[in-house]
């Protein structure tokens, strides 16, 4: 397609959800592409790297080298990583172009990667609020700051997805981060409640229970769909949540539930991770758990 503005991109970050974004983009025109992990240099980069020559997209040397020239700088790596990649570029930004932060932080993170990037670059707190595949680039976001109204034509015309919910950065994550208090939550509670029914022999009889008190909820539907959620991304799930629990604590609040969700879902990213697990995820729900059941506690 013909855009009327064809941006330079940088991503900061080339995970699942830079790789997602990138391709998508280069799918909409964006010609120009580049991306830098610090994995790179790494064996365990050379998947991230085939992912970007897939896509078309150019694969930089450095943090300075991607963002050389850029109009847009896209930061997507660990939720832990965020201020130290805002960091990695403060000295080499040039022609104060916009900064994506995309990561999922807490708000009084957001707020002081912005100091550290203001006059260098204009900063856009983005709230990611769905999974990046299929939509990959046209997953709903959520963006906030004083750049957000200026961006967001532009935005849009490459196809994203979008709504400005304030003009005070930390507001996009703040949703983002208090929601998931609830939507990783309730997948922690549907691990540590069917888990124990499929221990104790009750599985049907406990979904049939649950049904009685919320009926528009296909508990064997939600229990495997959550379930896989946490074996295959247990572990950044845990990270965000941890996110989470430090917003609550910004707000003056005791993240008890939070802290709860982070233990369990760090456990299933840990246990995702062996063959047995893994090898169940496209299935039932009962086999899922029967493989959880197997591999907990025979460690």
């Amino acid at each position: 397609m013909a855009l009327r503005n064809t941006p330079r991109i940088a991503f900061i970050g080339f995970g699942e959800a830079g790789q997602a974004i990138a391709s998508g983009l280069r799918e909409e025109g964006i010609a120009e592409i580049a991306a830098w992990d610090i994995l790179f240099p790494k064996p365990e980069g050379e998947k991230l790297k085939a992912a970007g020559t897939k896509a078309g997209v150019r694969l930089a040397t450095s943090a300075a080298d991607a963002i050389a020239g850029s109009d847009i700088v896209i930061s997507a790596v660990t939720a832990a990583s965020s201020l130290e990649a805002a960091q990695s570029v403060v000295p080499h930004l040039s022609g104060n172009p916009y900064y994506l932060d995309i990561n999922s932080v807490s708000p009084g993170r957001k707020i002081v990667t912005a100091a550290l990037l203001d006059g260098k670059a204009r900063y856009v707190d983005v709230a990611v609020i769905a999974p990046i595949h299929p939509k990959r680039h046209q997953t709903p976001l959520l963006i906030a700051g004083p750049h957000g109204e200026t961006i967001a034509p532009l935005l849009s015309e490459m196809a994203m997805q979008l709504k400005v919910v304030s003009d005070e950065t930390g507001k996009a994550a703040a949703i983002k981060m208090i929601r998931s208090v609830m939507i990783k939550g309730i997948e922690a509670l549907t691990y540590e409640c069917f888990l124990a029914a499929e221990r104790a022999g009750l599985l049907e009889d406990v979904t049939a229970s649950l049904k009685n008190n919320y009926p528009g909820i296909d508990w064997k539907e939600t229990t495997t769909y959550n379930l896989e959620r946490m074996a295959s991304h247990g572990e950044r799930r845990a990270a965000e949540m941890e996110e989470s629990a430090a917003t609550l604590r910004e707000l003056g609040l005791d993240p008890l539930m939070a802290l709860g969700t982070v233990a369990h879902q760090r456990e299933m990213g840990r246990l995702g991770k062996a063959d047995s697990v893994r090898s169940t995820l496209d299935k039932d729900r009962a086999e899922i758990l029967a493989a959880i059941d197997k591999s907990k506690f025979s460690t």
